[in-house]
């Protein structure tokens, strides 16, 4: 893993990455918070990726001008949570407490911190109970489910059954959520996405195509949303 700094107004940061699996050199830019990657093949050099990263220097600065900034969580920022917008302010309680229009968070508490903490308990158990339930409907278990804060997926489904989730989704609507539980259930079963798993996927969601849309038209503002400590 290595570095390069394309200079310029603003200089870009890059990062370079090998992997066995690459087959051509490819550029990467994270929605989350703008990181740019460029992975290459185990044997290309790196002046062949300096020199692809110089070429494609435009088509990077145009993408990265049109990200929107990123959105520090705090007292007064406004935080969705099941699809809904919800205002944070400052509560008189010890905990963190959600409310029909509102997060109520003490005053003596990181408002960012305490937030993210709640959203990632509350997905743990949301997301838990869509993929027992998806499970059982296929007659299949998994054995293990994580919560992670991922970069490019919103789930996945190891060889091993392990079932991996971004806690974010618990601020998309709880269908969108629910169908992303009945995705990474199907591949249980189905380990690629041919025509076969996505009858799985039919199966367990209906409709779920409107739930894959409603990630990519606005999927980037749950990864837009900070809650740095």
């Amino acid at each position: 893993m290595g570095r390069h700094v394309l200079h310029g107004n603003p200089p870009i940061d890059v990062t370079l990455r090998k992997s066995a699996q690459a087959r051509r050199l490819s550029l990467r830019i994270s929605r989350l918070d703008g990181r740019v990657t460029l992975t290459m093949p185990q044997g290309a050099l790196d002046r062949e990726g300096i020199a692809f990263l110089r070429e494609k220097e435009s088509w990077l600065r145009g993408h990265l001008s049109q990200m929107l900034p990123a959105q520090q969580v705090t007292f007064g920022s406004v935080v969705p949570v099941h699809g809904r917008a919800l205002h944070v302010v400052q509560g008189a309680g010890a905990r963190v407490r959600l409310l029909d229009d509102r997060i109520e968070v003490p005053a003596h508490r990181n408002a960012s911190a305490a937030i993210r903490a709640r959203l990632r308990a509350m997905a743990r158990d949301t997301l838990a109970g869509a993929s027992d339930r998806h499970a059982a409907t296929l007659g299949l278990t998994y054995s293990r489910l994580s919560i992670r804060d991922t970069r490019s997926r919103w789930g996945s489904c190891s060889s091993k059954g392990v079932l991996m989730y971004s806690w974010r989704l618990i601020m998309a609507p709880p269908a969108v959520l629910d169908y992303v539980a009945a995705h990474e259930v199907a591949h249980l079963r189905e380990m690629n996405h041919a025509p076969a798993f996505w009858a799985i996927v039919a199966q367990l969601c209906p409709g779920y195509d409107a739930h894959r849309q409603w990630l990519r038209d606005h999927g980037e503002s749950l990864h837009r949303m900070r809650f740095d400590d």
